[in-house]
């Protein structure tokens, strides 16, 4: 097909959206692909649109390929199927709720779990009717609470989401590796740098857990590589390596001092320096004290906030992401003025794990918090310390909890030398769900032994139109965009840069000749608009080739650009055979 410019529903912009802060912002908005219409709220204008279903089309392929079913749940949802997993609760503030004329609860749909277990009850109950993957391509909403970077974190945005339906765990396995598989040929074919990593499960629970994540600076994920393997993984997932266990016999007993002015870890470690304490014959370090963190937590549907006490060496910092990871789903907020004010037992700067057990608060301490590892750390006594606090002996940690940051340089996980660290955008998550929600739904089906059993689940979700922000963050330069042919809205650019009759005639010519060989074009056929204007706007927009009809066309050449590379002449004889074969290249 060909579109003109001239007519095309358009308005580039030359400078940047005062709200935008990543290049795939500034850019999908200034080439027109997208309209701010609220926070987190965006339109898809012509060009957008086309690039959205042409990644669409891309997952609908693989989808197909590994057996997926295509259906299409309503975004409007009753409150009862969410009550029945808890997570018209669990999802807290992001969920958006509201009500019907007659006072009913609804909600708009942050993800399909629960539908697509309580069809399958409805529709299937035979293990002959096994397995089956069923999926949909439609727009989610979540109240997110800072939406940010266009359609990167939206209040409403395009996903795919599919579930596989299996009578044994182990065609669980199967059909996750499928869909494993199916995930990289599409981010493939999509042309999108990315890395699998493991993952915590979340709200979503179930067991295996791995994201997809678009290597980006501006991503707002962290995730960790092995410098001597293949390990990689989300920070939320980082086990760490548990410190050594020593003997508590012949330790010296705990010994309080007064510790004046020593509120902060470096404070404190230059007191402890400054009496001559001593850890094995050294000098104190910060990793020999030990930081006591004090939360809230809510479970979901509880009214009332608990305290608990976290326990981190005095050398890292608490990471909230991995902290309320490993507490999900329940709430977490860190103890604030009123809190303290409200159990004077809470020495704000000298919060020890003795008082806090001693106050029935819950303690959970770091992996490398275990028995016989002696700290430096608070006395529940403003300006006191207790040096020699030894794990086992004089305090029991009541579990363990992953909530201190992860450092480049960590040891990675079995010899697999040490951790880097590098900043992704989340394209795609997978699950191996489990029975949790055909469990809730009571999903009962007739096995091969008539007897009732109950279909195991797999999760697997993409991001869709999060993908073009994402090729976008990847895919450019100063100048503009720079799309895939599979994903750019066309594949071909033709510009009539020259006013002579001849090369405009010859331009419509092209246009239609590759269109007869099935390529979309995009032809600037606008009278009154300059060279230079035409190029810039081309640049802007991004598609992968652009077929420039200039002075040299009347001495029998016209030039080939390829976005972000060479610049060709061609025979015009030539053109439209080397533009096909080039496209078809391209798009694999």
């Amino acid at each position: 097909m060909i579109t003109r410019l001239s007519t095309l529903f358009l308005r580039t912009l030359r400078e940047d959206p005062a709200d935008a802060e990543v290049p795939s912002h500034k850019l999908l908005v200034r080439a027109g692909y997208i309209r701010r219409v609220a926070p987190g709220v965006y339109s898809w204008l012509p060009l957008g649109l086309r690039a959205l279903r042409n990644i669409e089309q891309v997952v609908r392929e693989e989808m197909d390929a590994i057996g997926g079913q295509e259906l299409l749940f309503p975004g409007l949802l009753p409150r009862e199927p969410y009550e029945t997993t808890q997570r018209w609760t669990e999802y807290g503030d992001s969920l958006f709720r509201l009500k019907d004329r007659k006072g009913a609860d609804y909600l708009l749909g942050p993800t399909h779990e629960e539908m697509f277990a309580s069809t399958v009850k409805d529709l299937y109950s035979s293990y002959k009717d096994f397995p089956v993957t069923l999926y949909q391509i439609q727009t989610k909403y979540r109240d997110e609470e800072r939406p940010r970077a266009g359609i990167l974190r939206g209040r409403e945005f395009v996903m795919k989401d599919s579930y596989s339906f299996d009578m044994t765990d182990a065609g669980l396995e199967e059909s996750y590796a499928r869909h494993r598989a199916a995930y990289q040929r599409i981010f493939d074919r999509l042309g999108i740098d990315y890395v699998i990593c493991k993952a915590t499960s979340g709200a979503m629970g179930g067991s295996a857990s791995e994201e997809f994540l678009a290597v980006s600076a501006n991503g707002e994920d962290t995730f960790v590589r092995a410098t001597d393997g293949d390990f990689a993984a989300n920070v939320e997932a980082v086990v760490t390596q548990p410190g050594q266990e020593r003997s508590i016999e012949g330790l010296p007993e705990a010994v309080v001092h007064e510790t004046p002015v020593s509120e902060t870890i470096e404070t404190l470690v230059a007191w402890a320096n400054s009496i001559g304490v001593t850890v094995e014959g050294r000098e104190v370090q910060a990793s020999d004290t030990l930081k006591c963190i004090v939360v809230k937590t809510r479970e979901p549907g509880a009214e009332e906030w608990e305290l608990t006490g976290i326990l981190v060496p005095g050398d890292r910092e608490v990471d909230m992401k991995r902290l309320e990871a490993s507490l999900e789903p329940a709430e977490v907020e860190l103890a604030v003025e009123a809190d303290f004010a409200k159990y004077p037992f809470l020495v704000k700067g000298y919060v020890g794990p003795v008082g806090l057990a001693r106050n029935g608060v819950r303690v959970l301490a770091d992996p490398r918090v275990v028995t016989g590892t002696s700290w430096i750390t608070g006395a529940d006594e403003k300006e006191r310390h207790v040096v020699g606090l030894v794990a086992g002996r004089d305090f029991t940690p009541d579990g363990v909890i992953e909530a201190a940051e992860i450092r480049e340089g960590d040891p990675a996980p079995e010899g697999q030398g040490t951790l880097t660290l590098a900043r992704g955008i989340e394209i795609g998550h997978i699950f191996q769900l489990g029975r949790k929600y055909t469990e809730a739904f009571d999903v009962q089906i007739l096995d091969e032994n008539g007897k009732r059993a109950i279909p195991t689940m797999g999760s697997y979700g993409i991001g869709v139109s999060r993908l073009l922000a994402v090729l976008a963050e990847q895919r450019h330069d100063d100048a503009g965009l720079n799309l895939s042919a599979a994903v750019a809205p066309y594949q071909v650019h033709v510009v009539a840069a020259n006013k002579d009759a001849a090369a405009i005639e010859a331009a419509e010519r092209y246009a239609t000749e590759l269109s007869r060989a099935g390529i979309d074009v995009l032809f600037d056929d606008r009278p009154k608009v300059s060279p230079g204007v035409k190029f810039k706007d081309a640049e802007l927009l991004g598609m992968p080739f652009a077929l420039i009809l200039g002075r040299g066309y009347a001495e029998g050449t016209v030039e080939l650009r390829v976005r972000g590379g060479e610049k060709t002449e061609l025979p015009v004889d030539e053109a439209v055979e080397t533009i096909v074969r080039l496209v078809n290249e391209a798009r694999g």
